[in-house]
């Protein structure tokens, strides 16, 4: 199926590993131009070499920048140095390491607000960058690496239940803002994947894990010419362990 969208550019953030990482590999291999970030320089230069042979012989360029997503000031550079290098920007792939475990009722105000920062407003920060770009070019595609936690919250992640509930509050609200203008702007929702997030997390026996390759393909299809006309919607990429009906 072609995705119709070589020759687009994105910014992938937090996409040295995991998710984002995976997201960045399945669009460069669609021929999109990608833009990477992650704090680490040795991560991330591992992460752009790869990227670069996931876009193969599709002309798909790859730009890597040393920073933390979190830091307020990285989303406006990500987007400049992005529009410098490519000529414009067309697709947003949110992403941000996700917040320790915890109980509700063991968080402080400290931990709570910094899962904020992490997790919602980093996403409303990046899309707040791009949205000119994308009217500009009069065609754009935002998708926010969630979790399913956002229809399920999960007992011990309490602080990123709190962090991407919000963050789809938000969403739910801004995709009708821009709809119009041809953008459109989705959750993708996983559940457990194989990434070192999970690991560090503990993933109980027997429990079946999913491939980042495969949840990254969801991404590169929600931000393709034929989802046009899926917008406002959280996506659940979790085998399944979302068990309710709404």
């Amino acid at each position: 199926m072609d995705l119709g969208i070589a020759g687009r550019t994105a910014v992938v953030t937090a996409s040295s590993k995991g998710l984002g990482h995976a997201s960045a590999l399945a669009l460069a291999a669609e021929g999109v131009n990608v833009t990477l970030c992650a704090r680490s320089g040795g991560d991330l230069a591992r992460a752009a070499d790869a990227v670069r042979e996931a876009a193969g012989g599709t002309g798909a360029g790859v730009h890597a920048v040393v920073g933390d997503v979190t830091d307020p000031d990285m989303p406006a550079r990500l987007v400049a140095e992005t529009v410098e290098r490519f000529g414009g920007l067309h697709i947003v792939v949110a992403n941000a390491g996700g917040p320790p475990a915890g109980r509700a009722l063991d968080l402080d105000d400290a931990a709570i607000l910094a899962a904020v920062n992490a997790n919602l407003l980093t996403t409303v920060r990046l899309v707040r960058e791009a949205v000119p770009h994308l009217r500009a070019a009069g065609w754009g595609r935002i998708v926010a690496i969630t979790s399913y936690s956002v229809k399920q919250p999960i007992p011990r992640l309490a602080l990123s239940n709190i962090a991407r509930t919000g963050l789809w509050a938000w969403a739910k609200t801004a995709a009708q803002d821009l709809v119009a203008d041809g953008i459109t702007l989705n959750l993708a929702c996983p559940g457990l994947h194989a990434t070192d997030r999970m690991r560090q997390l503990g993933v109980p026996e027997g429990v079946r894990v999913g491939d980042p390759l495969d949840f990254g393909k969801v991404v590169a299809f929600l931000c393709s010419e034929p989802a046009g006309f899926v917008t406002a919607s959280a996506v659940q990429v979790d085998g399944g362990a979302t068990t309710g009906l709404l």
